[in-house]
């Protein structure tokens, strides 16, 4: 007589199989860029709120770029006003902006972007329409400032539309070139931001609205790609991708810091001291908030399938795995 048990010697205990622990699933790009877009609209509304409509707003633009005397524009009394006017009639020159909204299309053309190229171009059209229509439509009531008067500028389409533009090669460069170009492109809204408070066309407030102008449009056309498009391989980056951000982070300390030694000493020796302020605040907003978008968007790709679908990736194994 044997004496044995019931109960299979060597054998997993019978039960319903339990998968090995995978890695929470991070947020789909297109939520974040959503959310970004809703941030961006609302600090657009509060900007708005705050300098044009209330009594502390009005007065600190007034008292960044004064009005000249006598009941003149708010050009300021510095030699750069020339050199102001000419970057802003190059910048906005048809011709000039032509060649840049076709070098988008062509560049998501070679790169197999087509539909990013194009959603490119439409967002910087769509944002100098935007702003043109906040123009006319927001009122700027008149609150007995002198510094201050009742014709609205917010916000600004020039800087709107450098902002617009320089995020459009976002849609359609690959990773690494976006972080090459985030730094001189954001350089360049900020000269265009500063050429027109220097010109006497915009006020502090009018410039910071044109980047998050152009920001918001931006996120929630990029949002709208990412549901559809596809995204770049995860996973944790390689070395050569951590050293290209390295190499991103220096170039932008680097530029900050040639700012602060030679252009900011020159700037306060050519203006006053209010547009020295308002021309480093507008400079500084612009680096954070483009660069924070492209942060967003640094493992995103913008490239939309045929079908419309988005491409996953197949198991790799289709049999569920036990732990005994």
């Amino acid at each position: 007589m044997s004496i044995g048990s019931s109960y299979p010697v060597g054998r997993p205990t019978p039960g319903p199989a339990r998968p090995l622990p995978r890695a929470r699933a991070a947020v789909p790009p297109g939520l974040r860029l959503l959310a970004a877009s809703l941030c961006g609209l609302l600090a657009l509304t509060a900007t708005a709120a705050v300098f044009v409509r209330t009594y502390p707003g009005q007065w600190l633009d007034g008292a960044l770029l004064p009005r000249a005397e006598r009941g003149g524009g708010y050009e300021q009394r510095t030699a750069l006003v020339g050199p102001a006017k000419t970057v802003l009639a190059a910048f906005g020159s048809p011709t000039l902006l032509a060649a840049l909204l076709g070098a988008v299309l062509l560049t998501g053309v070679l790169r197999r972007r087509l539909v990013a190229g194009v959603v490119g171009v439409g967002l910087v059209l769509c944002v100098v329409v935007v702003a043109g229509a906040v123009k006319s439509a927001l009122p700027r009531p008149d609150l007995q400032i002198e510094s201050s008067t009742t014709h609205n500028s917010f916000p600004s389409g020039h800087v709107a539309a450098a902002t617009a533009l320089l995020l459009a090669f976002m849609l359609v460069l690959p990773g690494w070139a976006r972080r090459w170009l985030v730094v001189p492109g954001a350089a360049g809204v900020s000269v265009i931001a500063a050429a027109t408070m220097i010109a006497g066309w915009h006020r502090f407030s009018d410039a910071l609205g044109g980047v998050l102008l152009g920001v918001t449009v931006f996120c929630l056309a990029a949002a709208a790609l990412a549901v559809r498009g596809d995204r770049d391989a995860g996973g944790r980056p390689d070395g050569g991708s951590r050293w290209r951000g390295w190499a991103g982070a220096a170039l932008g300390l680097a530029v900050l810091v040639w700012a602060i030694v030679v252009i900011v000493p020159g700037l306060a020796a050519s203006v006053q001291r209010g547009a020295l302020v308002a021309i480093v605040a507008a400079g500084a907003m612009t680096m954070f908030l483009v660069g924070s978008v492209v942060f967003l968007v640094r493992s995103t790709d913008f490239a939309v399938a045929p079908s419309g679908r988005r491409t996953t990736q197949s198991p790799p194994s289709a049999e569920p795995q036990r732990i005994s």
